[in-house]
């Protein structure tokens, strides 16, 4: 289970600058006048901003995603899918409420934003902050309340910088990964494995960034861990983590690297320390690389790495552990626009969980925070142990123009294929450690509407 930014976009300002030229009045003379000073030049019409609603330079916003995925197997639930993880069901998967006032790209003195995003939907099950809102619904509900990001950021001007220094701090979602919480900002409806296993969701804490030169960014940060907060409840051990990493901007924008680890301990105290084991001891590592290259208008290439590590790994039913766990990936990316309203996507990716550790599919609803906190699980979870996996999903994204008081409508069909690369049967389950295949078909659509 992924121990891996949202919004709810739903105001519009409407807000035009109409400039106009004050015409210069002449007066016939019988003397010659004395000529007048040149008028000043009007000053320029402030840009417009982007579409949405603004209240005073704050964007408010909202997006909406609801989608189905299908696999005619009928199993109880998609292996390797965690948010489209009920087959043949629809699912309200996002209502993402969101309030934002960024940093100005231009600004060369101090500078202040802060982002405010909520959600509501079948995907807060697993991207909660342990200890805030995690099991604020009865446990029979599937759709939860979940707060992505509760942060603010200052803007610092550095001479050692060429950009100077931002610092965020508080809630804040992952800079890690290819792939957000945010659906608008995705290319399909399904995740990659990279996504939902081997990253982080969410941090509390601060991040800062060096924007040392027009090509480095430097990060550095600490947080309480993964998906955590404060208190027993919020922490389910007594030890900081942080990220560290760095990005480069090159080829004016059109290629990126941003490469950044996130590293500490992420057990629960409370499942290890009566097996006399201290979880404080035994660090996790999330080390992710991922690669953006604009080739042209049309075509967007990425590509991402992934190596998660944990030092503890599985512990037995006779209570000893495996050794360190791990798990390499890496997926491609590439989005070719067809029309300004559609583009066709792909991407391929393989796998691998060594130890049987990262993969995890829950059929209770608050059972993935649960297994994060170390209490017993409420229904059960599914198990497939040491596997490779290769996926291949193809989609395309629609588009069309939309009236207000939308700011943007996206259709995304999709087809999916997944296959254990070693011939084990890990899909399908028909029990917690009982597969029924070694391959499984999926074909879905989602909706996202923003506001």
């Amino acid at each position: 289970m992924r121990t891996a930014g949202i919004s709810f976009r739903t105001w519009l300002a409407a807000a035009t600058c109409l400039t106009g030229v004050v015409p210069t009045l002449l007066h016939a003379q019988t003397t010659p006048a004395p000529t007048a000073a040149p008028e000043a030049p009007a000053p320029a019409a402030p840009a417009a901003p982007p579409p949405g609603y603004w209240v005073n330079g704050i964007h408010l916003s909202a997006v909406i995603e609801a989608g189905i995925i299908g696999n005619p197997s009928t199993p109880k639930l998609n292996i390797g899918q965690s948010f489209t993880d009920h087959p043949n069901q629809v699912q309200l998967n996002q209502v993402l409420l969101g309030a934002e006032k960024k940093l100005d790209p231009a600004a060369t003195g101090f500078d202040w934003a802060f982002k405010l995003s909520l959600l509501y939907g079948s995907d807060a099950r697993y991207t909660h902050y342990l200890g805030f809102l995690d099991e604020a619904l009865p446990a029979d509900q599937r759709n939860q309340l979940d707060v992505v990001e509760a942060s603010g950021t200052l803007h610092f001007p550095v001479s050692a910088f060429s950009g100077g220094l931002d610092v965020k701090a508080g809630l804040f979602a992952t800079p890690l990964g290819a792939e957000l919480i945010d659906p608008s900002t995705n290319p399909f409806y399904s995740h990659s494995y990279i996504f939902n296993y081997a990253l982080p969701f969410k941090h509390t804490g601060f991040l800062a960034t060096a924007h040392v030169t027009g090509l480095l960014d430097l990060y550095v940060g600490l947080d309480t861990g993964t998906n955590t907060t404060f208190g027993p409840y919020g922490d389910n051990n007594n030890s900081i983590a942080g990220i560290v990493g760095f990005g480069l901007n090159m080829m004016d924008g059109n290629l990126t690297v941003l490469a950044l680890s996130h590293m500490g301990p992420e057990n629960p105290t409370r499942a290890l320390a009566p097996l006399g084991f201290d979880a404080n001891n035994y660090m996790r590592y999330y080390n992710d690389v991922v690669v953006v290259w604009k080739a042209n208008d049309k075509l967007t290439l990425t590509g991402e790495a992934t190596w998660a590590r944990d030092d503890f790994g599985v512990l037995s039913a006779a209570g000893t552990r495996s050794g360190p766990a791990n798990a390499i990936g890496v997926a491609g990316y590439a989005a070719y626009a067809l029309t300004d309203t559609l583009t066709l996507n792909g991407r391929a990716e393989v796998f691998r969980d060594d130890n049987g550790f990262f993969v995890a599919s829950f059929e209770g609803n608050d059972d993935p925070v649960r297994a994060e906190k170390g209490l017993p699980l409420l229904s059960g979870a599914y198990f497939p142990g040491q596997a490779t996996y290769g996926a291949l999903t193809l989609g395309v994204t629609y588009k069309p123009d939309v009236p207000a008081p939308l700011t943007g409508l996206m259709i995304r069909p999709e087809i999916r294929y997944d296959q254990s690369l070693g011939g084990k049967k890990v899909f399908n389950p028909t029990g917690p450690t009982t597969f029924k295949d070694s391959g499984a078909f999926t074909i879905g659509t989602d909706v996202v509407v923003t506001f």
